[in-house]
């Protein structure tokens, strides 16, 4: 049951609803009683830290955007301008002032939800302070993890570490590196002294608490230039890749031996590589009955755009079968896995999607696809293909036979999807129209709308073929894979880092061959940079929540840098602006004169 809550400034003042009871209501219960009343009770209330997270965070579709999109990496669906205010910065257009609020509200009310269970963990029946501390520790981490994603997402925030029950209309902002230094840090300090080892999935551990504490302390290197916590970082790193490399026998860490086990969907529920995993279950809390795990379907092209392709029924709970998400890999991305030698990174073809069958029962070619996709007199009206033979096949310059695919690719009776025709290299942007060599137009003229750039490598590591199907009439279906908020891939690239920042960078090359290695890819020589372990960030940990972030800590978020890596995005980008996003109107507007003073630069 949901009640209205005073639980802290930002809760009151933009009516977040929790599961808490501190208010009167007809039963009589109390959030003090239910604490004092058993184990269980208190339990309830730690409970409760979750929900925010669950609803708009790890697994929910904006935040995976909030996340990534709007980076290097990234565009939208062919290149397209909807969901401009994550991919797009608006587009030209004005920035909404509204794109973060369920972000906003959820860690707040998250926060909320954590204050309340650390205040009252001190009257709960624990019969040891060692099993309180371990159960309460769950909600300092989540504490620490609210806090972490608001700081980044938008700036200085203002700091409640305990239940209030009066309203400031005039809150006042901490500075983002006091936010690390007075709770971030130091509830994540407490979390690894007491979480335990091993604390199944949702739930965070020992690991977690120790990964999130080494990405902390990294991450003030953004707002501390004499970088003095990155020390701290790879110390924290250390300690974490130490035992990984011994057993894991006192972390329970480990790194599997080849990329390719680290999504297997046999290991989604157990991945012992992730440090900390959400998964959503029937039943669950979800943003609703059916939007369980969302990523599944952020990161395929449009691959129903090709007629012997459809989406229907089965389709859209077959591994690999969907169409029509929302991001589009940048020329930027797809380079970044080209070697030294001109061989691609073995992680390009293991992380993305680059070749699709007929799924259709069969596929006659119409007089308006030859058209379309410009087929030369070889392929015809007559021209058919059967269910399960190759229908697009995208190909990279780098793959070793790119020439022959290409040489004839307009004669083919599938899709041979020349990465020149949808990428220009030079420009390192997607190429929005094409020159018909075969076909020319009805009315005259070769130029047309690009039939390509709607096939492009798709990432597969949020594919799922696990899912609950809540209404299949409607197409209502449920992702019940695991999403993975941190691996042990990313503990190496962190001390790469901070090794550079800490002692001049003398051993950042091998932790960063240490991932190298196991992907099978070529090591990197000599001297690191910071930019070397950005590139190596991107080839390890594209789609996983931290794009943004690393190009933030880095100095890397600003109009110069993503008009060099990625033009398409980086054109509507506004330095002191889109550094951080707005403050939610609907927040601001409960302030005195509406808020004006809270608001971020230049919105």
């Amino acid at each position: 049951m949901k009640h209205k809550i005073l639980l802290l400034l930002l809760s009151i003042v933009t009516g977040l609803s929790s599961c808490s009871l501190e208010e009167v209501n007809p039963s009589g219960f109390t959030i003090e009683s239910v604490a004092a009343s058993s184990v269980d009770g208190y339990r309830n209330l730690v409970n409760n830290c979750y929900f925010g997270m669950e609803r708009q965070l790890y697994g929910y579709n904006q935040w995976m955007m909030l996340c990534e999109a709007g980076t290097d990496l990234w565009t939208y669906q062919k290149n397209g301008v909807s969901f401009a205010q994550f991919f797009k910065y608006g587009a030209g257009a004005t920035m909404s002032l509204t794109t973060g609020s369920g972000i906003w509200n959820a860690c707040y009310d998250g926060i909320g939800s954590c204050n309340t269970a650390i205040k009252y963990a001190d009257i709960a029946p624990f019969t040891t302070p060692e099993k309180k501390n371990e159960m309460v520790a769950e909600a300092y981490f989540l504490r620490a993890m609210y806090y972490y994603n608001l700081v980044e997402q938008f700036g200085g925030v203002t700091l409640t570490t305990a239940p209030v029950a009066t309203v400031n209309l005039h809150p006042e902002r901490a500075v983002p590196l006091d936010v690390y230094k007075n709770v971030i840090i130091p509830d994540l300090e407490f979390a690894v002294k007491w979480l335990p080892v091993n604390n199944g999935t949702t739930k965070p551990s020992k690991k977690a608490a120790l990964g999130f504490l080494a990405r902390a302390y990294l991450q003030t290197v953004e707002y501390d230039e004499t970088k003095s916590m990155a020390a701290k970082a790879l110390e924290t790193a250390k300690l974490l890749i130490d035992d990984c490399e011994s057993g894991g026998s006192k972390y329970n860490t480990y790194l599997y031996p080849t990329f390719d086990d680290v999504f297997l969907e046999a290991n989604n529920y157990s991945n012992r590589e992730s440090l900390w995993s959400h998964r959503y279950v029937v039943g669950g809390v979800s943003n609703s009955a059916w939007n369980m795990n969302m990523n599944n379907e952020l990161f395929y092209c449009v691959v129903t755009d090709f007629g012997a392709i459809q989406q229907l029924g089965a389709d859209y709970t077959t591994w690999g079968r969907r169409s029509g998400g929302q991001f589009m890999p940048t020329a930027y991305l797809l380079n970044l896995f080209v070697q030294d030698n001109g061989t691609l990174d073995p992680r390009y073809h293991k992380s993305f999607q680059t070749s699709w069958t007929v799924n259709k029962p069969s596929y006659t070619w119409t007089d308006a696809a030859l058209k379309i996709f410009d087929r030369s007199t070889a392929i015809t009206t007559s021209t058919t293909l059967a269910q399960g033979s190759a229908a697009i096949d995208f190909v990279h310059p780098n793959d070793p036979d790119y020439a022959t695919k290409v040489a004839d690719k307009l004669s083919q009776p599938y899709l041979v999807v020349d990465y020149a025709d949808v990428y220009d290299a030079a420009k390192k942007s997607v190429k929005m129209q094409y020159n018909r060599v075969n076909r020319p137009l009805d009315g005259g003229g070769t130029f047309t709308t690009n039939p390509f750039f709607s096939f492009y490598p798709s990432l597969l590591k949020h594919n799922s073929s696990n899912y609950y199907t809540n209404n299949a009439s409607n197409n209502r279906y449920g992702n019940l894979n695991a999403t993975f908020m941190m691996r042990m891939s990313e503990v190496y690239l962190i001390a790469a880092e901070a090794d550079i920042y800490a002692n001049g960078g003398g051993n950042a090359a091998q932790y960063i061959n240490k991932i190298r290695t196991r992907a099978g890819a070529m090591l990197v020589p000599g001297a690191v940079t910071v930019q070397t372990v950005l590139d190596e960030r991107a080839r390890e940990l594209c789609g996983e929540y931290v794009r943004f972030y690393d190009l933030k800590r880095t100095k890397k978020l600003n109009k110069t840098y993503l008009m060099n890596a990625n033009p398409d995005v980086g054109q509507f980008f506004t330095d002191s602006q889109n550094e951080v996003r707005p403050i939610p109107t609907d927040f601001l507007n409960t302030l005195e004169s509406g808020g004006s003073y809270y608001q971020n630069p230049n919105y």
